[in-house]
């Protein structure tokens, strides 16, 4: 027994065999969706204070704090002052005789 003859014959204008078909329904049903969907935004309606400016104000006073801080501490008048230095007296020291020579003769050797 044949089942040919049960089943339909597709109408010949909706053939779902070629490629062409398959990628302009796709295109159809992409274009709808984009068309459907809300637009979305590149930035925010009003710039948030917590994410935007309190993080540049507390660095801007940290770094100004720091400074301040470091000011302070290299001042000069916060520093211990300098212990002069015990003078050594000056020494006339003594060389043997001929000792110019033997080191000019040394030196050319």
């Amino acid at each position: 027994m044949s089942h040919k003859g049960k089943l339909a014959k597709p109408a010949p204008a909706h053939e779902w065999t070629r490629v062409d078909d398959y990628v302009s329904a796709l295109a159809r049903k992409r274009t709808f969706r984009r068309a459907r969907r809300p637009r979305e935004r590149s930035q925010p309606e009003a710039p948030r204070f917590m994410l935007s400016t309190l993080p540049f104000v507390a660095l801007l006073v940290l770094l100004a704090v720091l400074s301040v801080a470091i000011m302070v501490l290299a001042f000069p008048g916060n520093q211990p002052p300098l212990r002069p230095r015990p003078v050594t007296a000056h020494e006339q020291g003594v060389a043997q005789r001929g000792w110019f020579q033997e080191a000019q003769k040394e030196m050319h050797r």
